[in-house]
């Protein structure tokens, strides 16, 4: 391992064995949502389920099946604590485990993305239980929130309070695919994607997103090896002349834009 940056991160991160007082905060998160046996319907935008055959599903069921494991959760957290990453977006909220996982630490701030309302709602009640002030939950259709936040940051929305946390929903415009060549007016530390796991999407957010990266943003992809076109897709991302360094950990694939860095393509286990 070439890289002085990379072999830091590995092994102040990815291998951090230290028990961070955070880690219970997200057991009882998760915990939590494993004991709610309340039924919510699902509206699912991405390429649908491979475990569930019905949109009606338990929250438990959600949370055992489709939220991030523990691990993943945990590390996370790390990587936002050791990139001191401030500003934070998430596509894909689901019930909020990676949303608990990414703005556990107090210091950052977190926007996120999901497309289901009644979901939102669970993850929402969730994040106020647990007392995770620092997310900004929005919901709507990424594509168009995105184009909101990126590209019309004048435009007004219309938010209702829910304790210490937004449901924000943008105005909707007549051109669902307007695009703009004004630089956008904010910038990412991390981006995490976690929705619509298909290539065409995937790609399209990547390369919409990509104008709100810096020097040293993250992006990190989940579920990079879950089909043959999110395998594509990843090839296609590490390829892009402006990703330095990516670090494929099988089931996530982190992406950096640091320009003094030599190109470099790592496969790393959590």
């Amino acid at each position: 391992m070439h890289s002085p940056f990379v072999y830091d991160l590995v092994t102040n991160c990815f291998y951090d064995k230290k028990k961070h007082k955070e880690y219970k905060l997200l057991n009882e998160y998760r915990k939590d949502l494993l004991k709610n046996h309340k039924k919510i319907k699902v509206t699912d935008f991405g390429a649908g389920s491979r475990v569930f055959t019905s949109n009606e599903r338990t929250i438990s069921a959600i949370a055992k099946n489709v939220g991030i494991p523990k691990k993943r959760a945990r590390f996370l957290f790390r990587l936002v604590n050791y990139l001191e990453c401030k500003n934070n977006l998430e596509l894909g909220t689901s019930l909020g485990i990676g949303a608990a996982a990414l703005a556990a630490n107090k210091k950052s701030s977190l926007i996120s993305i999901e497309g289901c309302p009644q979901t939102a709602d669970v993850a929402r009640h969730q994040l106020n239980k647990f007392g995770i002030n620092n997310v900004k939950l929005v919901v709507g259709e990424f594509e168009e929130i995105l184009s909101r936040i990126l590209t019309h940051p004048q435009n007004k929305t219309k938010t209702e309070s829910s304790g210490n946390l937004e449901r924000t929903q943008l105005k909707t415009t007549n051109n669902k695919h307007q695009t703009t060549n004004h630089k956008p007016q904010t910038t990412f530390d991390l981006i995490y994607f976690d929705g619509h796991h298909t290539k065409e999407a995937t790609l399209k957010y990547f390369h919409q997103l990509l104008p709100t990266a810096h020097n040293d943003s993250v992006f990190v992809l989940d579920d990079i090896h879950w089909s043959p076109g999110m395998e594509a897709a990843w090839d296609e991302i590490k390829a892009h002349p402006e990703v330095r360094v990516s670090i494929d950990t099988f089931f996530l694939g982190l992406v950096f834009f640091r320009k003094e860095q030599a190109r470099q393509h790592f496969r790393i286990r959590l």
